[in-house]
């Protein structure tokens, strides 16, 4: 669904807290054609999920919020 290609997570399931935690966003690599995020947990830093960037998206986003 489009509506959803830019959501990003504000708490995920972490197994090791048994719990929803609220997470972070750790850059984890850039490539030519896309960057790739990492969630971390924020009570025990274990890793969550990911979440890919394409650079048209990026550049995109930046385009928006210039104009705002």
């Amino acid at each position: 669904m489009p509506q959803f290609e830019n959501l990003r997570a504000s708490s995920l399931y972490c197994q090791r807290c048994q719990k929803s935690m609220p997470v972070r966003e750790r850059l984890l690599l850039v490539l030519p054609e896309k960057e790739i995020y990492d969630y971390l947990c924020t009570g025990c830093a274990s890793s969550l999920g990911q979440r890919e960037i394409s650079m048209g998206d990026l550049r995109m986003a930046r385009l928006a919020a210039a104009h705002r």
